[in-house]
């Protein structure tokens, strides 16, 4: 269950990088807060997972899946 956590955590984190360029420098509203529910809820979700699995692989997996989704995507 825990990599599924991470998994998702790894998604959002590919939200919120993607959502950076969207808030225009935090001056659009809405993009501005899915941005930053982005950000608390994949550092939430990764906090989640770090309880059972070590945290070097986990921050490893999280990394990795926002990286390879934000560059796919921008």
């Amino acid at each position: 269950m825990a990599w599924v956590v991470l998994f998702i955590a790894g998604l959002l984190e590919i939200a919120w990088a993607v959502g950076l360029k969207h808030t225009d420098g935090f001056t659009r509203l809405w993009p501005s807060i899915a941005t930053g529910v982005a950000v608390v809820g994949s550092m939430g979700l990764l906090a989640v997972a770090v309880r059972t699995l070590p945290l070097g692989s986990a921050y490893a997996v999280w990394t990795g899946i926002g990286t390879v989704g934000t560059a796919v995507l921008t």
